[in-house]
């Protein structure tokens, strides 16, 4: 498998990720923890893990995920709060039929919600 290297910030480590990656869900996908009653639209995302150890281990070992998959930047809501999290793809399932998603952070990268998803600002796209 070919890898690539790509500097974390947020982590401030290099980290190794394949050249390929397939991830489930894309930017502007509304998705919903599958363990943790909280929805949220995609706005990033890594190939991998690419966040700090200390956040890692925070994780509970028994519900810990896998390192070597995509993981997720959202903007997320629960009933009582709007956050951003950073969830890995075994942990999420997509629910665009739950309609929009109220994060105020949302119109900062995004237009309208059309059929599901978040149409991101026409500026913002490659």
């Amino acid at each position: 498998m070919q890898v690539s290297q790509f500097f974390s910030h947020q982590a401030g480590r290099h980290i190794e990720v394949p050249l390929r990656r397939l991830a489930r869900f894309g930017v502007g996908d509304v998705v919903r923890h599958k363990m943790f009653d909280f929805r949220g639209v995609v706005f990033d995302i890594d190939p991998t893990f690419a966040n700090s150890e200390e956040w890692y281990e925070a994780i509970p070992q028994d519900i810990r995920p896998e390192r070597d998959q995509p993981y997720y930047h959202l903007f997320a809501e629960s009933d009582d709060a709007y956050y951003v999290a950073y969830v890995s793809q075994q942990n999420l399932t997509g629910d665009g039929i739950g309609g929009p998603v109220d994060h105020p952070n949302i119109a900062e990268m995004f237009d309208e919600f059309v059929d599901g998803r978040y149409v991101m600002h026409p500026g913002l796209t490659h």
